[in-house]
């Protein structure tokens, strides 16, 4: 057995590895008051971003360059899905997400969101489509951001229902970050669309002429993780800030998040972006870490399976290499623990129907599951 304790913010970590055999480890983390063991279903993923729980007990995950992988049985199956649409792997673009229909099981539509090519390059898309057998059929698109860019920069995406079906997106500044505060296109911007792709009639911006119809909030830099809480229906978002300044919001209705007129962050070369952190008539953050943790992946623990963390985000970190679990009250932070320091870069966290927490991570590409120890 090999022990290495770890200090942070004051709290001793310690990290156990027990050798089962030279190909299979059990990996023992004790991190506070509870200890989980890594419990590994998959290696060798390239660039995975996100996942959904199919009501048949397969896992469905998407890497960035395009891929659409299921998991079952133990093992991932075979050859990638077929029937999507072209995938624009550009930079930070690609396929980003998947998510079912609240009524999956009557309709079995289930949404993807990707980058889109067209005319001047390509920017985050949303379908829909069917999975039969290993192929997508009837797919559709049914929303595409705008304008259409070359830049590599900032894509979001993330992909929620709230309890009326609305789904909700997110697009990043496109790396142009004046365009957030410009209504006129989807950059920066919280997205909430009916499920064929229509605009909801209270939708803050509708009437608003030049506005595009489908902002929810604005002034963001590039949400990539996103959560509905069951009980308050608050819609949870983290964003990237460039050198600092990564933030947790809950997105409300017409508000503006100030980016990048009001930010914690500088630029990556260390000038000033602005004087401001706050300014009357924008939303200062809940939570803002400087320096970057580099926020990816968000999920609210409800599960019976981690008592002492029920209530508590779950926030991947890329730079960081951890899992931040954020203690809320209401809409206020209370306190933050850093899990899994040094594993590996954290991509996407997610409570599967069992209850326990599934995570996807970039270098290595892993995917597995947190499982408390007694």
């Amino acid at each position: 057995m090999y022990i290495q304790k770890i200090l942070f913010s004051g709290i001793i970590i310690t990290l156990f590895m027990i050798s089962c055999s030279s190909s299979d480890k059990e990996t023992q983390y004790q991190t506070g008051d509870l200890s989980v063991k890594i419990d590994t279903l998959a290696t060798g993923l390239q660039n995975p971003w996100g996942m959904e729980f199919l009501p048949d007990g397969r896992i469905l995950i998407v890497e960035r360059p395009g891929n659409l992988l299921i998991w079952g049985d133990g093992q991932l199956h075979g050859d990638p899905v077929s029937g999507l649409p072209e995938i624009w792997a550009h930079g930070q673009g690609g396929l980003l997400d998947v998510a079912m229909h609240p009524d999956y099981n009557e309709n079995g539509w289930l949404y993807f969101a990707y980058a889109s090519p067209g005319e001047g390059g390509g920017n985050t898309a949303i379908g829909r489509g069917k999975l039969h057998n290993n192929q997508i059929v009837e797919f559709e698109k049914i929303f595409q951001g705008q304008p259409y860019s070359s830049g590599g920069a900032h894509f979001g995406s993330r992909i929620v229902f709230d309890k009326n079906n609305y789904l909700f997106t997110t697009i990043g500044d496109r790396g142009v970050m004046n365009d957030a505060q410009n209504l006129e296109n989807h950059r920066g911007t919280v997205l909430r669309i009916k499920d064929d792709g229509s605009i909801p009639e209270d939708n803050p911006f509708v009437d608003e002429p030049g506005a595009m119809p489908e902002i929810w909030s604005y002034g963001h830099r590039n949400i990539q993780g996103m959560v509905i809480h069951p009980e308050t229906g608050d819609l949870w978002t983290h964003e990237h800030g460039p050198r600092g300044g990564d933030e947790i919001n809950v997105s409300i209705k017409g508000e503006n998040y100030g980016w990048p007129l009001a930010t914690h962050g500088i630029n990556y070369n260390g000038t000033v972006i602005t004087p401001d952190t706050t300014l009357p008539g924008m939303v200062d953050p809940i939570l803002h870490w400087t320096p970057s943790i580099a926020p990816c992946g968000l999920d609210l623990v409800t599960s019976d399976k981690y008592p002492q963390w029920q209530g508590n985000l779950m926030v991947g970190a890329l730079a960081g290499q951890h899992i931040h679990r954020v203690v809320i009250d209401g809409r206020q932070v209370v306190d933050t623990e850093k899990l899994l320091q040094g594993f590996a870069r954290f991509r996407a966290i997610r409570q599967g129907p069992d209850g326990y927490l599934y995570v996807l991570t970039e270098s290595p590409g892993l995917f597995f599951r947190m499982i408390p120890k007694e």
